[in-house]
Order: structure tokens, then C-alpha cells, then sequence
């Protein structure tokens, strides 16, 4: 029943929202906006997915940001914005100002406060999959590209129409000023406000039940930030003639360099806490000694994936990125416990992980093995001072081997040597 009425009320939502767009557009501008705004999105959410490699949010999640994004906070946006800049433009009799003042001020509390709706529910009823920051960064990200999507569809073709209007051809267009702005300089400006307030969800995910006031304060902190960025971003206009490049080059760009930076490095922590909290469980029987380096690269994951899938067919290579999925939540799992941080769940969870860990070893901890002995990097062997002698009781480097050459000196077979390998 919940999903039922989560999916009519978006569903409702994206229809009065596509009545509204295509009542002011037109039916062809709402088809040429449609067209030309839809060219950022699969590149927008491909680079979210990338972040979410270490441990991905399932697709329900995924789809439920974006149509919120799209539906209901744009719905929500729409309504809002155009009711009260008519109500400042009644009350000041001076409708310029009351533009100004509701894309500066009006807006980024509307709008973010809308995308934001979609982060706090799976906060709240998908505590499971909401484990960090970079969840918060990918949920609040595809929330963001849906909500621009709908809201370039509106500007995009609103603009068209001015052009069949006032005959605008070429470069020149309305059109096309309003695609290079939108779509080609800033396609990451809504993502990037709505990050802040998933940053905020992140590290409150991280602290512990004993840290409640950090849990309470930090997003409304990030959303705060948030409409401060874009309030900041829509007034770039009224700061002169190249007031908005200026704050394109000077604030904008650098921003996103940093939070793009800031993401990266926590998912490598990512990694790295994976290939420290699991060989507690290879200790205890649970894993092979080479799983805990395999989960912890990206590398060794996907080439698991991939032999598993080149011998045993799809399904094998789907089990694989299932166990993938588990063994890095039960991972996250410990370092949460590890630091006090926990729920009181956390042995029923552990015993859940493990349990679905188990049933697909089989397949998993074979494919997993062999990514490990290929992806670990060789040691470099150094010859000894002392002379060591070969099989011809001569020293290595006169006998046959010859050029004065260590010869092999342990039992491992040809390949890269794994720390973790150990010879049955």
C-alpha cells in the first residue's frame, strides 16, 4: 500500500506538472524543451552511479529521487514561486523587483527545501541504504538532475517560444543562449546546491545514537548552505554585466572541484574500511584470506564480476556483485559498531549479512580469489648478500640460471604475488 500511494502521488504529481509546463510552452515548445533537456541527465546520473560503486543504492531509491525531483518538489517549486512573487509584485505594486526578489530569495527556499523532502524520507524509511556520505550526495544528487530536468523543459521551452515569437534564428536565439547557459555551463548547478543538504544527511548518518544534537543539526545545517548557494547563484545576475561569469569562474566551478574532490576521498575511505574491518571475518572462516584486498578495489571487483560471468554466464556474475553488495555492508556494519556507533539491531543485521554472504560463497569466494591474485601488486624480490646456492650446488648466477639472476626462491605460482594468498 505504501508504494502504491508513494507512486500515484508522483504519478499525479508529474501529470499536473505536465499540464502546467505544456500550457506555458506550447505543445511544440514543450517538445523541443523536453528534447533538449534530457541530454544532460543520463550523463548526470552515470556520474552519480560512478560515486556509488563501493556500495550501491538499489535502483528503487535511485528512481524514487528523480521522479520526486522531477513530479513533486518541481510541482511544489512551480506553485510556490509563481504565488508569492505575484503576492510581493501585488503588495509593492513594482513587478521587476518582485522578480529579482523571488529568484533570489523565494526560490532556493522553495525549491530546496522541496529536493530536500526526498532525501529526508529515505533517510528516514530507508535507514538500511543510507549509510554515509556519499549515499546522501548520490540520493540528493538524482533528486537535483530530476528536478533540473523539468525545470530546463519549462525554461528551455519557454525560450523557443519567444523565438518563433520575435523569428530568433542560429546562435543568436534565445534558445540556444538559454541551452549553452543551462545545459552546457552549469548542467551541475541544482545537483551541486542539493549536495550540500545530502552532505548534511551523510554525517548525520555517520554519528551515533549518543550524538544526538550532531544527528538533529546537521541537516538543517546542509540545507541551509544549500539555499545559500543558490540564492547566491540566481543573484549572479543583478551583480552586472559579467556579474554571472564571475561568480561562474570565481565560486561555482571551484565549488564543484571541491565537493567532487570531497566525494572522491570519502569513497576511497570507503575502501580502505573495507580491507581493515573484514579480516575479522576471514579470521573466523567466514571469508578467504584474499577477500577482504578483492572487496577493497574497484578493480578486483569488477575483474571478479567479469570471470565469474566469462565461465559461469550472467547469474554467476550477478551472485558475485550480490556478495560484492553484502560483504561491504556487513563491513560498514562493523566500523559503525567498532565506533560505538551501531544500532541496537546490530547482531540480527550481522547474522542477515553473513547469512546471505554464506549461501552465495560457492560462486563468489572462487571468482573473488583469482581477481585478488591477479590485481595484487608483485614484490620485488632482492637478492641476499650471501651467495645462494641452486640445484647444481653452485651459486645462482653461475650455474645454469645464470646473469647473476635470483633464482626462484618460494612456491607460488606464475602471476602477481597477493599478500592474502596462501597456498592450500
Amino acid at each position: 500500500m505504501r508504494y502504491g500511494a508513494v507512486a500515484a502521488l508522483l504519478a499525479l504529481s508529474g501529470l499536473v506538472i505536465l499540464a502546467l509546463v505544456r500550457r506555458q510552452t506550447g505543445t511544440e515548445g514543450f517538445l523541443v524543451g523536453l528534447g533538449l533537456a534530457v541530454l544532460p541527465v543520463p550523463l548526470l546520473i552515470a556520474a552519480f552511479r560512478w560515486l556509488d560503486r563501493v556500495d550501491p543504492s538499489p535502483w528503487r531509491n535511485m528512481l524514487f529521487a528523480f521522479a520526486w525531483g522531477a513530479c513533486a518538489a518541481a510541482l511544489i517549486a512551480i506553485v510556490a514561486n509563481s504565488f508569492a512573487t505575484k503576492w510581493i509584485a501585488t503588495a509593492t505594486a513594482d513587478p521587476t523587483s518582485a522578480d529579482t526578489l523571488g529568484a533570489t530569495v523565494i526560490a532556493p527556499v522553495v525549491e530546496e527545501s522541496a529536493k530536500a523532502a526526498a532525501v529526508l524520507l529515505i533517510f528516514l524509511f530507508r535507514r538500511r541504504d543510507f549509510t554515509g556520505i556519499v549515499d546522501g550526495v548520490v540520493i540528493a544528487g538524482v533528486t537535483a538532475t530530476g528536478f533540473a530536468f523539468t525545470e530546463n523543459i519549462l525554461y528551455l521551452g519557454t525560450a523557443f517560444g519567444t523565438d518563433q515569437m520575435t523569428g530568433g534564428r542560429g546562435i543568436a536565439s534565445v534558445t540556444a543562449a538559454t541551452f549553452f547557459v543551462r545545459v552546457v555551463m552549469s548542467p551541475f548547478a541544482h545537483p551541486l546546491f542539493t549536495v550540500l543538504t545530502g552532505i548534511g544527511f551523510g554525517i548525520a548518518a555517520l554519528s551515533g545514537e549518543r550524538r544526538p544534537l550532531r544527528r538533529l543539526l546537521l541537516p538543517p545545517a546542509g540545507l541551509l548552505l544549500a539555499m545559500g548557494m543558490h540564492a547566491f547563484w540566481n543573484g549572479s545576475s543583478t551583480f552586472g554585466e559579467y556579474g554571472f561569469f564571475a561568480v561562474y569562474g570565481a565560486f561555482m566551478v571551484p565549488a564543484f572541484g571541491l565537493l567532487t574532490w570531497l566525494v572522491i576521498w570519502t569513497r576511497q575511505r570507503e575502501l580502505r574500511a573495507i580491507r581493515e574491518e573484514l579480516p575479522a571475518y576471514a579470521a573466523a572462516g567466514w571469508l578467504t584470506p584474499a577477500e577482504p584486498f578483492a572487496l577493497g578495489s574497484m578493480r578486483a571487483r569488477r575483474l571478479a564480476r567479469d570471470y565469474a560471468g566469462h565461465h559461469l554466464g550472467k547469474p554467476a556474475a550477478r551472485t558475485v556483485a550480490q556478495y560484492e553488495a553484502y560483504a561491504t555492508s556487513l563491513a560498514f556494519l562493523r566500523r559503525r559498531g567498532r565506533l560505538g556507533r551501531a544500532g541496537a539491531d546490530f547482531v540480527v543485521r550481522e547474522r542477515e549479512l553473513l547469512h546471505e554472504l554464506w549461501r552465495r560463497r560457492e560462486v563468489a569466494q572462487p571468482a573473488l580469489d583469482y581477481a585478488a591474485r591477479m590485481t595484487a601488486p608483485p614484490v620485488r624480490v632482492v637478492a641476499p648478500p650471501w651467495p645462494v646456492y641452486g640445484v647444481y650446488g653452485q651459486p645462482h648466477g653461475h650455474g645454469p640460471h645464470g646473469h647473476g639472476l635470483p633464482g626462484p626462491v618460494a612456491p607460488y605460482p606464475a602471476g602477481p604475488y597477493n599478500p592474502y594468498w596462501t597456498q592450500s
